[in-house]
């Protein structure tokens, strides 16, 4: 199955980031903890250039906390700083601000040895679609400013917010890319949200999920659904799952769709505990 997701605005949106770039101190780019190869668009780096980033690693609670640590170490050997976070809680976000301040320090002592007094830090978050930009605006303004939405494509349109009196965010709409060159990286993107599900097949979404769990975390996958062992043939393994949790169809058929929604609602409501989809990377470094 080949997945792609480009709408309009998106486009727009680049543009956009482009054109405001010059207006801020420092991007966030932030990513989602499960997949944070996966989900940095590969237009970022061409599009933000030398502009001082951080890396924002959300969605931490839901992530294997051992990989995102590994991950964290990964990106700092590529000279970018990052933090582990979670915007819906809250937790990490103090870290943002001591982060950022340490990477603009060069810039700021320019700025006091000219006289010029200090001001706001202004930041960009960038990001690809539910990857959880506006929940972080508003847990850093403290208030329910930008519009948020369990589903990709919510941000429609750039906004400036005031996060206290020591930082500005500009919110930007999340941004995918064109076309997928690996599409592991467009099945992660579905599994884990950043993918509108109406125009998904989600068996072959639900099946590359389980495929992963038995390779990766197949105690887990096996202790979910009950199965003593994990059936090699498709048809049986979704036949197993549906039976066991009533994925039922008039005269008792198991319904493959209804089987393939709960698998990908399980992954998302974090049921087999917490998981991290990319590990190729980290295994390259490794070996």
């Amino acid at each position: 199955m080949s997945i792609q997701w480009f709408p309009g605005h998106m486009a727009k949106a680049r543009r956009q980031v482009t054109e405001k770039l010059k207006l801020v101190d420092i991007v966030f780019e932030l990513v989602d903890a499960r997949i944070p190869v996966s989900s940095r668009n590969p237009m970022i780096e061409e599009i933000i250039g030398q502009k001082p980033r951080l890396i924002l690693i959300n969605k931490a609670d839901m992530a294997d906390p051992v990989k995102t640590k590994e991950w964290i170490q990964y990106f700092a050997d590529q000279g970018l700083p990052a933090v582990a976070i979670n915007s819906d809680k809250g937790t990490g976000l103090q870290q943002i601000q001591k982060e950022s301040m340490k990477i603009l320090k060069d810039k700021w002592d320019r700025m006091k040895s000219r006289g010029i007094r200090p001001r706001a830090m202004r930041a960009m978050i960038v990001g690809i679609p539910n990857v959880g930009k506006s929940t972080l605006i508003n847990r850093l303004a403290k208030k329910n400013i930008a519009q948020t939405g369990n589903r990709p494509g919510v941000t429609k349109a750039q906004q400036w917010i005031k996060a206290g009196k020591e930082m500005e965010l500009l919110d930007t709409p999340g941004i995918l890319w064109p076309k997928f060159e690996d599409q592991q990286v467009g099945y992660k993107l579905a599994l884990t949200g950043a993918i509108k599900d109406t125009i998904l097949n989600l068996q072959d979404i639900a099946l590359y999920a389980l495929r992963f769990l038995e390779t990766y975390y197949p105690e887990r996958l096996k202790e979910r659904y009950q199965m003593d062992v994990i059936h090699e043939d498709a048809a049986e393994l979704f036949n197993h799952i549906g039976k066991k949790r009533g994925c039922l169809m008039a005269g008792g058929e198991v319904d493959y769709d209804k089987t393939a929604d709960l698998i990908v609602r399980d992954i998302r409501n974090t049921q087999f505990g917490p998981i991290t989809f990319d590990l190729e990377a980290l295994d390259d470094v490794e070996n």
